[in-house]
Formats: C-alpha cells, structure tokens, sequence
C-alpha cells in the first residue's frame, strides 16, 4: 500500500478488474479460473496427469504415517504457513511451486534444504500434478483469483488440498471448489485457522454452548486496523518476464506483488481481512447473516492501482434461534490503532478475544448469576483485582466498569500450526476438518457481499439458499 502523495506506478495496460487467466487466447497460459480438470486423466504438455488415488481411496500407509506435501505459492502466506509445517513432525515438504523462480522459490528452496526436506521445484504447478506422483496433499496458498484452478486440479490429480482463504474471489470459483472436493472423495480445508485455535475452541465449546455464560447475544463489535503501508515492491534484479506475468494474469510487477488490491484477482481488505473474523461471527452464533448493509471508498490510496475500498464499515443483521442481532465490522488501512479483535455482547456478559495471543477477556454483568462454579470448572479466570477502587466516588450517569475475567489459557504455538495439524490429522483418519468446504463457502458468501453492499448503496439481504453449494 502507498502513501497516497506518493506516484505509484501505472499498471502496464487493460483493466484488472476483468482480468481472467482465461481470457487471452493468443497468449501463452496454463489454466483460466474457470477451466479445469474434469477427468480422470489430462494430457499436460505431453506429460499423463491421472489421480494418484483413486476417489475415496486410502494413504499410501508409510511408516509413522508420514505425509508428503507440496507447497504451492511461495510468497509471504506461503512462507507462513512453512514456519508452521516445519515444526510439525511427520511432514515432508517434496515439493515447490512459484512463478516468482528467481525470489520467492528459490528462499523457501534453500530454507527446504536447511530442514533437510529433499524436494523439487516447479513454475507450472500442472507440471507438478503430473510428475509428483508421491504427494498426500497440496498446501495453496496462491492470489485468490487462482484458488478455483489449483484446487479443482489437485483434487481431480487425487490429492487432500489445504487452501488458503479466501476459498474465491468469486463465488462460482468456490462453489467449483467445493463440488471438485465432493466428486473426488477427498479433503478440502479453507484456511480460516481461528476454526482451530484453541483460544476460539474453548470459547464456543465452553463459555458459549456449555455455560452460556453470555447469555442471549444482541451485539457483536469486529475491526481490524492497519496503518498507511507501501506498496510492496521488488529487487530489479529479479524482475518476472512480462511474458511469464502475463501468462498467469498480470500486466505487471506492481499487480503481481500487489495483487490484493486489485478487482478480479483479490477481494480487498473487507475480504482479505475481514474474513477471518466475519467467519467468527457466522461460527459464533450459529448462523448466517439475513442481510448486509455497509459503506466504504478508496479515499486514501490511488484509485488506479488501488482499485477495492480501503475502508469499510459493514453491518450484519442476524436472525439466530434467541432472536435478532446485530453485527458491525470495520476494516480501515489508514491507522492502526486497537488492533483487530471481536466482540460478542450478551444481556449477561460479554466477550472480548483476538487471535493476538495477549488479548481474551470476558466481563459479566452485575445483574447475571455468579461465575463463581465456571471459575471452578476451570473454564475462565477470577479477575486479579476490583474493577472499582474503594472509595471512588460515581457520578449517577456513570456505569461501572465490569471486572475483567481471562480465558485460562494463552496460545504459545503459531498461529496456523493447530489448523494445519488438523488437516494432516483427517487426511491420517484421526480428526475431522475443523473448515470443511461447506464452511468456508458460507463465509465466501458472507464477506463477498459486503463488497456489493458498498458498491451499490443498499441494503442487501441472503436466502438461505445462498449459503447452500
């Protein structure tokens, strides 16, 4: 993201926003969005692309049920994820995929080497497909205009796929996904990693369903806020060829490493951001929204490289079992104060909790019963001191500050471990996903639209049948 009283390059030519991989037959290109393995059996460049399992079929039963993975998208998300896998026993990375061969490939390569981790490296992941005929799974974690090709591919080549989100920037794209997945009997996992975090467990497992410490909910607050950041940018001496660019969908190196911001291959922050939360709303309260109503604009960056909505103010309505409730979230990349984090609101108690390991507390109502046995059972901390001095003095328009409980627990392991341990763990038959497809296409749907709130002024409502594949 650029300051915007700082020139930012110009993309090349056409406009991103109808930027297809599809689109160009007179180019060279390996897969459009919508086009993808429906078969059995593809001939790739010569090379026999077949399943390397037939749907519904077993591992290959290695010793210590070790799995082999392929990493594809190597960028920052990428190099997440790998922090993770690397300290997860039992996986070997034999695989990389990245068109970005001269940067971003060739460091995850050498990091691969140091961890010992013998692989092979590739810049056309059908390629890949083809010749790795002893992979378990593919890790994706590639711009979210190619997420409908590289999943619907790999699972049609017989492999689990553990996928970052957002599933799609389109909601065809992940309904494609979605039923790929179903048709080949296979796992498909959305990365939404609160699903897994222990944190976020407890909190709906315990304090929500078990204790109903809250009571009925009524309001919930979100945001995520981030300061003015540059564009990301790139050493001259490892520039992509324009050819290669165009050959994936870019005009250029700035959309290539800006990719987020651009209609037709990312979603925005609302998408980019938001989703990870939002997707806590919907899990939280046991429901999909009714309806969306949000404004927003490009007010701050340049509108021609920064072409989605660098601020968003959405809001949910909710139609759940106790009744209405109301959801706000914001999105704002121009400061960063509080944070991100989410807030549920109960007629009993309230919840505060981030994925930021330091943030989790909870604050009962005056007038709710005591939390006294739940402190007991373990499933929240007592407060470590009055939330009122003694003596202080209110005036009668005051409200007391409630005490502040905390979970009893803090999250120690990085952030995505424990949702990648649970995809390896349902591809050994240990676990179930804790974000199947069906999950992530209802959060899909329940991001995508803020967008189209903004864009056309009104308030927007879901069907049910919206959030059905």
């Amino acid at each position: 993201m650029s300051d915007k009283k700082s020139p930012a390059p110009d993309p090349a030519s056409g406009n991103p926003a109808s930027r297809d991989p599809a689109s160009r037959s007179s180019e060279p290109r390996i897969i459009g969005r919508s086009e993808f393995i429906r078969t059995s059996a593809t001939v790739v460049g010569g090379l026999l692309l077949v399943p390397k399992s037939l749907p519904g079929s077993p591992r290959t039963g290695r010793p210590g049920n070790d799995l082999n993975i392929a990493l594809l998208g190597t960028g920052a998300q990428g190099q997440v994820l790998l922090s993770s896998i690397l300290k997860i026993p039992a996986v070997r990375v034999t695989a990389v995929c990245d068109i970005w061969t001269a940067y971003n490939q060739r460091r995850v390569s050498r990091l691969l080497q140091k961890y010992g981790h013998e692989h092979r490296t590739y810049e056309d992941y059908r390629e890949m497909l083809a010749k790795e005929s002893d992979l378990d799974a593919v890790i994706i974690a590639t711009p979210d205009f190619w997420h409908e090709a590289h999943t619907v591919d790999a699972l049609a080549a017989g492999l689990d796929v553990y996928c970052e989100k957002e599933m799609s920037n389109t909601l065809e794209g992940a309904r494609n996904m979605a039923r790929a997945a179903k048709k080949a009997g296979r796992l498909l996992q959305i990365g939404h990693q609160r699903r897994s975090n222990p944190r976020y467990q407890h909190c709906y497992e315990k304090l929500i369903r078990d204790a109903g410490l809250f009571g009925r909910f009524t309001t919930v607050n979100g945001q995520w806020n981030r300061s003015v950041q540059p564009d990301l940018g790139w050493p001259k001496k490892a520039v992509i060829d324009k050819a290669v660019l165009k050959k994936y969908g870019y005009d250029d190196m700035h959309q290539f490493r800006n990719w987020r911001w651009f209609k037709g291959l990312g979603g925005g922050p609302v998408v980019d951001l938001g989703s990870h939360q939002i997707d806590i709303y919907n899990w939280f309260l046991d429901a999909p929204p009714s309806s969306v109503s949000a404004v927003g604009g490009t007010d701050y960056y340049e509108p021609r490289t920064h072409q989605w909505y660098d601020n968003v103010q959405a809001l949910y309505e909710y139609k759940t079992a106790q009744g209405t409730v109301r959801a706000f979230y914001q999105v704002i990349t121009t400061n960063r104060n509080g944070g991100y984090f989410e807030i549920f609101m109960g007629d009993q108690g309230t919840l505060e909790i981030s994925e930021s390991a330091g943030r989790g507390s909870l604050y009962r109502e005056d007038h709710a019963p005591l939390w006294d046995h739940w402190v007991k059972k373990g499933y929240l901390k007592s407060p470590q001191e009055e939330a009122t001095p003694a003596g202080a003095i209110l005036d009668v328009r005051e409200t007391l500050a409630p005490a502040a409980y905390s979970l009893p627990f803090e999250m120690t392991e990085p952030y995505h471990k424990p949702h990648l341990e649970n995809f390896f763990d349902a591809i050994r038959g240990k676990a179930e996903l804790n974000c199947p497809a069906e999950i992530g296409y209802e959060t899909a749907v329940t991001v995508l639209k803020a967008n189209d709130a903004v864009a056309s002024g009104r308030n927007l409502a879901f069907k049910p049948a919206d959030f059905r594949i």
